[in-house]
């Protein structure tokens, strides 16, 4: 009987999921424990299982489209089954839901004709799984889909990666949980859906999907006949490939199915190597391209010639990818987009004010020299300031809170975010209990968050809980500088970098090395007078390095 698999809610604030990348395709055999693809949310691309065994029967989400949650994702059920009457029976169940107030208007709507219950036969229904974009993060809205794994037609099984889904903190693999054929794909590549729209139905070989498609997906109308009819096509398609045929070049899967099948890293990688795709032969399943292929990844003589001669023409002159007094589109990506949201509602929610401190550095870089001298041992000036922020919040538990409309949270723990920049913007990693942490297991941690949130494999949980965050553009010769708070928390440091200038020490002008800090605060919560303490404190703290420890 086939099964109907909907968008989850991955978080209590999930609202849509949007299909990173399908990794099964509709005609694809799934088992249990199956990725069968990757759902975006606004923190991570999380990897999707299926909970069932059958064939993907029909997918209601494509990849890079968003689909609300509890929309249908995909439908599993056996090969050939009839799911058509399913997909319209699930569509009036929403119909229902939504016009509960039309009388028997409604009700006469959602009562299948004869015909229709003929179609909803249990023996065949529970065979399709409907695959919804899954709800991936506790902001998570949609998903995009950055690659299929799956082409519609493939036989997918339990644990096989789909697709990928990108959010706007992560790409994650998406994995299957249900065996079958994956006979729809509702979000294409590049298409980002709410969570809960379809990303696929999977089910018996050569079902016909296409009420589904009509009545489930997020597609436009005059898209919806023409992925119907791809679907029959595909599904209808004997399966002639051999097993010799199936390590076949990108760019040979890329003109079969329009698309190339790639690892976010390994796709990163090549475009920092300057190699095409197309060009690479995948060694992963159904022929992925993935790191190890990049790295080994030998460009012809042509190609190389070329590449030489792109570089020293681009060394002359650099080349505009736009022509002047063009404009240039550019579609905001779910990072950029929860950026735009989470820190409007903070400007204008939070009354900010901003408290500003000049830090004499002299002993602090000391003490990091000394530290840095043990052999494996190597701290940054950032983690010397994480742990200053952390001690300094235990004298001033005011300054570690939350502000709500009826009371006002003072929080036990001491969590710092660190905001760590990516290619598409800003991620904030958490370091849990960073006042009884060791500089060195702060260093190791930072490092390790901060890798993962480059690479886009930073999970949810490690991005939430923070309690005070920490922004450095010290690096970047920024000297001062003010942020925006990062909700929920009450304040944000904003470190900026260690100058070298003429200072005043027991009336004498001598070279020395300061650093402006900033701290915005929330004024519902903290005072200035508050927050005037707690910096005099933190400013002590790295002045006298050894003040911590005491």
């Amino acid at each position: 009987m086939a099964e109907i698999i909907k968008m989850p809610r991955l978080s209590d604030t999930m609202e849509e999921g949007k299909v990173e990348a399908w990794h099964k395709k509709v005609g694809d055999k799934i088992a249990y424990g199956d990725i069968i693809a990757e759902i975006e949310t606004d923190k991570a691309v999380q990897e999707f299982e299926a909970d069932v065994d059958g064939t993907l029967l029909y997918i209601g989400v494509q990849e890079g489209e968003a689909a609300p949650v509890d929309e249908i994702l995909a439908i599993i059920g056996e090969e050939g089954e009839d799911i058509s009457a399913l997909v319209d029976g699930g569509a009036e169940d929403s119909a229902k839901e939504d016009s509960s107030t039309k009388g028997t208007e409604s009700a006469s709507e959602e009562t299948p004709s004869s015909d229709e219950a003929k179609k909803i036969d249990p023996e065949i229904s529970e065979n399709i799984h409907v695959v919804s974009m899954p709800r991936l993060s506790d902001t998570m809205e949609e998903g995009k889909v950055e690659a299929w794994h799956k082409k519609v037609g493939d036989k997918v099984a339990f644990g096989d990666i789909l697709a990928e889904i990108e959010t706007d903190k992560a790409v994650q693999e998406f994995e299957i949980d249900v065996d079958g054929t994956l006979l729809y794909i509702g979000v294409e590549e590049g298409n980002a859906a709410p969570v809960d729209s379809i990303l696929a139905i999977i089910g018996p070989e050569g079902t016909d999907v296409s009420s589904i498609v009509e009545s489930g997906g997020q597609l436009p109308e005059n898209k919806k006949e023409d992925q119907s009819t791809q679907i029959q096509e595909k599904v209808a398609q004997p399966k002639s490939e051999t097993k010799s045929e199936e390590p076949k070049k990108s760019s040979e899967k890329s003109s079969q199915t329009g698309r190339i099948f790639i690892s976010p890293l390994a796709k990163k990688l090549a475009e920092d190597k300057g190699y095409d795709i197309s060009d690479i032969q995948g060694s992963g399943d159904n022929g992925r391209i993935i790191k190890r292929d990049v790295e080994n990844y030998e460009p012809s003589v042509q190609t190389q010639s070329d590449s030489v001669a792109s570089t020293s023409s681009a060394t002359a002159m650099p080349q505009p990818t736009f022509t002047a007094g063009e404009d240039k589109t550019i579609a905001n990506s779910q990072m950029r987009k929860t950026i735009a949201k989470r820190l409007s509602e903070s400007k204008f929610t939070a009354p900010h004010y901003y408290l500003n401190i000049e830090v004499d550095m002299e002993n602090a870089m000391a003490a990091r020299k000394q530290i840095n001298a043990i052999p494996d041992t190597k701290i940054s000036f950032n983690d010397i300031i994480v742990k200053a922020v952390a001690m300094a919040l235990r004298k001033h538990p005011q300054v570690n809170s939350t502000w709500g409309e009826k009371e006002m949270t003072l929080h036990g723990d001491i969590n710092i975010g660190v905001a760590v920049a990516v290619p598409d913007g800003l991620m904030v990693p958490v370091v849990n209990h960073a006042d009884q942490k060791s500089l060195t297991q702060i260093s190791a941690e930072v490092k390790d968050l901060a890798g993962k949130s480059r690479e886009r494999k930073i999970k949810p949980e490690e991005m939430q809980g923070s309690t005070f965050t920490v922004s450095n553009l010290g690096a970047y010769g920024i000297e001062s500088f003010t942020s925006i708070i990062n909700q929920p928390n009450s304040c944000i440091l904003s470190v900026g970098a260690i100058v070298e200038k003429p200072v005043v020490k027991n009336g004498q002008i001598v070279v020395g090395h300061t650093m402006m800090l900033s701290m915005a605060c929330d004024h519902r919560t903290v005072d200035g007078a508050t927050g005037s303490l707690y910096l005099q404190t933190l400013k002590q703290y790295l002045e006298t390095p050894m003040a911590m420890f005491l």
